[in-house]
């Protein structure tokens, strides 16, 4: 039996967070769940920043979890970038939750690879090489979209969220 995961995300002013969200939808709104569409990003301005984990609720048949690899695919149009706190080597460890902004993140500062990486771009316990070996999460994954004044508005892309299971 393979481990049971969801992805949590935390939002306002004091980190209130919720189990097994339905989407990563990006927007002008710190929210969960939210409809693009109602919540559009406007060229030149930011996204709000997203905190979300991996959450590993029941390891089921599995011995560990680790490897976790975030990456995006489809075109954001225009100048904007989709950033994040994902790095595959000189990791900067776990982040602290702060109540998202819209503003440029000080924690969402690398591109979000539009590929799989070969190795683990976000962190357990602070570390790339950290494992999960009974039920916990990830460390935050902080990412944001910014946009450019000359951005035109419409695009989507697929976040990919992917970890290696042992039984």
């Amino acid at each position: 039996m393979s481990a049971t995961v969801e992805i949590d995300e935390a939002n306002g002013v004091g980190e209130t967070l919720s189990h097994g969200v339905a989407n990563s939808n990006m927007g002008n709104s710190d929210s969960k769940e939210i409809v693009a569409l109602t919540y559009p990003i406007a060229a030149g301005e930011n996204s709000y920043e997203k905190f979300q984990k991996l959450h590993v609720t029941d390891m089921g048949g599995s011995s560990k979890i680790d490897n976790i690899r975030v990456w995006r695919e489809g075109a954001l149009g225009g100048a904007a970038v989709h950033l994040a706190n994902v790095k595959t080597t000189e990791y900067a460890g776990a982040p602290t939750y702060h109540q998202p902004v819209a503003t440029d993140s000080s924690l969402a500062v690398n591109a979000v690879p539009t590929s799989e990486p070969a190795s683990a771009n976000l962190g357990i316990g602070g570390a790339l090489d950290g494992a999960l070996t009974a039920a916990g999460s990830s460390d935050y994954l902080c990412h944001q979209i910014q946009t450019d004044p000359s951005d035109t508005a419409g695009s989507s892309s697929t976040l990919h969220i992917a970890f290696d299971e042992v039984a």
